[in-house]
């Protein structure tokens, strides 16, 4: 046996379809019951029960407790980055499950990873961020430029805070097969575009709807 991290483990979590539709539909950011992820996973709730108690023990999740009610979340943004670079990899080069209409396009427009911005949008706003030297790019570490910190703060986004999880982080986005914003900026800047009701989110769904007015506010601050 090797010595390192149990990839395989992992990976047989993830490779159950019942499992893999949970965590896709955790990807959202919004805690969900096993009655909705019993639904999400096509199974009913004993099994869904067993595929939770997995991927708990496994590490992938995390359980919280609300009156009645007990809601499964992804375990942090590592889970959230791995499912979305997975996602990837089936995308470019597994078999595909075709499911037309609107959502698919609005999903690749823009969407939740798990709390950030993903999709045409994110992808092209981190393009435009490290152009202007906003942020700095050494392949996929990320950094904040020397003028970063005046930037946000006129747009009411404090980046002098030192979190526990990195400000900035490269996530390579499933749809356009390039990297997006992750890390607490990443989080921040989706919470402003909700908050200005710039976008909105489509129900039942991690798309992202922009109005045309918010779809302007947008670019002219962070693709301008």
């Amino acid at each position: 046996m090797r010595e390192g991290p149990d990839i395989a483990r992992i990976a047989s979590l993830v490779g159950d379809p019942a499992r893999a539709n949970m965590l896709n539909a955790l990807m959202g950011g919004t805690a969900l019951t096993a009655s909705e992820l019993a639904l999400e996973a096509g199974v009913s709730l004993p099994t869904a029960s067993s595929h939770l108690s997995k991927l708990m023990e496994g590490g992938l999740l995390t359980l919280a407790s609300q009156g009645r009610h007990r809601y499964y979340g992804l375990a942090g943004p590592q889970v959230a980055g791995m499912i979305e670079a997975i996602t990837g990899v089936a995308e470019a080069v597994g078999p595909k499950r075709v499911r037309p209409g609107p959502r698919d396009s609005a999903m690749r427009v823009a969407r939740v990873c798990y709390d950030h911005l993903a999709g045409e949008h994110a992808v092209a706003m981190l393009d435009r961020l490290v152009a202007r030297g906003i942020l700095l790019r050494d392949d996929n570490e990320m950094r904040l430029g020397p003028a970063a910190a005046s930037h946000f703060s006129a747009i009411g986004i404090d980046v002098g805070a030192k979190p526990r999880r990195p400000v900035c982080r490269a996530c390579l986005d499933w749809s356009v097969r390039r990297s997006h914003l992750a890390g607490t900026l990443g989080a921040a800047i989706l919470d402003k575009i909700l908050a200005e009701k710039w976008a909105r989110r489509e129900k039942d769904s991690r798309a992202v709807v922009f109005s045309p007015p918010g779809k302007q506010a947008f670019e002219r601050v962070f693709l301008a």
